[in-house]
């Protein structure tokens, strides 16, 4: 038996009137999930544990099947696993994303955010820019990484575990109340600014009507993670596909294999087909288990494009799903295979929720059989089944 998680990241939502009061995901065309969803266990699942903030983080780890209360310790240390950054035990890592902020002529402090993504700037440029950034402000104390895209890293030599805010939940609000009360955070990021915002890539990017990469916004602080090995865990090999490096982090903290795929960009415009198709390579390659994460549906989200949120299930369903199982039936591998978000990033307040989401859980050897049952939120309710701490849930895809 083969193992297979697809997350859609952010994938759940709520009705939105545009859509006829349906979420994106009961409004897309899905005819994979659709023939999939009459065959499957479908029921909601609760990721977020209570009084922890919804997070890729924290849910990816539970729907991973560890236990976010026991095991996570900030977003970024998992990041800077994924980098292959060795962490002290007196290192803080913190998530350094390069935002968009208004250019007006006011004090800085009361420019607005535009844009925690720079307009999904490509990690070449960003690379540059990060680069800039690091002359001017790395020491013995303060060590700076490239990440991926718009992600990067900040590894602070005996600092604090600080709060800091989440750039993607305060887009359009003026960052005064939001930045960092740390002395040399906020120093830093007041001028990157100054060095990012008239940089020749920034004037090119603004001359091509594209978003800025002009600042550094801080968050996401965090200790050396200790995860636990996935394979001692379930006795089960496994490996993980995301463009995310949260994600590949998390998969090199439980000693599961990372498979890069080219063309892989955390965005809508990303290589499906080659998630897909390196899931099933290795297992069929021997390994048990397969996350193939998308990030598309949290970004589109985040931006609060619903064509385009709509577009990237529709491009999950027939650009992965149908793939993997039309490969995995093809080759007469019996597999079990999840398909599910990690959170919902509801369109309206363009963030995640802690809100439960939908899971669809399809047996090719125990097809069930719930004629008229389709994969969306509001079905998943109506199944009056839900599971309470989402780190159980893999134990459920594992059955025998």
């Amino acid at each position: 038996m083969k193992y297979i998680v697809i997350l859609g990241d952010g994938m759940a939502d709520e009705p939105i009137d545009m859509l006829g009061g349906k979420t994106p995901l009961a409004y897309a065309k899905t005819p994979m999930m659709d023939e999939l969803a009459s065959k499957s266990e479908i029921a909601l699942v609760h990721t977020i544990p209570e009084g922890m903030k919804p997070g890729s983080d924290t849910a990816n780890l539970a729907v991973m099947g560890y236990n976010p209360r026991k095991y996570y310790s900030g977003r970024s240390p998992l990041e800077a696993l994924s980098i292959g950054v060795d962490m002290k035990p007196t290192d803080i890592a913190l998530r350094t994303n390069i935002v968009t902020l208004t250019e007006e002529d006011v004090p800085f402090e009361q420019r607005t955010i535009i844009d925690h993504s720079s307009g999904e700037i490509s990690t070449e440029d960003a690379a540059v820019l990060m680069e800039a950034v690091k002359k001017e402000f790395e020491n013995d104390t303060y060590h700076f990484y490239v990440g991926t895209s718009y992600r990067h890293l900040l590894i602070w030599d005996k600092g604090e575990v600080i709060e800091l805010a989440q750039p993607h939940d305060h887009l359009g609000e003026v960052i005064a109340s939001y930045m960092p009360s740390d002395p040399v955070l906020r120093d830093m990021m007041i001028r990157s600014y100054d060095i990012l915002n008239n940089h020749p890539i920034n004037v090119e990017r603004a001359a091509k009507g594209l978003h800025k990469a002009n600042c550094l916004w801080f968050w996401g602080a965090g200790t050396r993670p200790a995860l636990s090995s996935f394979e001692e865990k379930t006795g089960k090999s496994g490996v993980m596909i995301s463009a995310v490096d949260l994600l590949k982090g998390i998969a090199v903290g439980a000693g599961m294999d990372v498979i890069e795929v080219e063309g892989a960009t955390g965005s809508l415009h990303t290589n499906y087909e080659g998630k897909a198709m390196a899931a099933v390579n290795a297992l069929l390659d021997g390994k048990d288990f397969a996350y193939i994460h998308v990030e598309a549906p949290d970004e589109m989200g985040h931006q609060g494009n619903v064509k385009h949120k709509v577009q990237s299930i529709e491009y999950l369903d027939s650009r992965v799903i149908r793939i993997v199982v039309d490969e995995m039936n093809k080759a007469g591998e019996d597999f079990r295979l999840l398909v599910m978000p990690d959170h919902p990033t509801p369109i309206r307040c363009r963030t995640h929720t802690s809100d439960s989401i939908p899971y669809m859980l399809y047996d090719s050897t125990k097809p069930q059989n719930h004629a008229g049952m389709l994969y969306n939120e509001a079905m998943a309710k109506s199944t009056g089944k839900l599971i309470e701490h989402g780190y159980e849930l893999m134990d459920r895809l594992l059955e025998a």
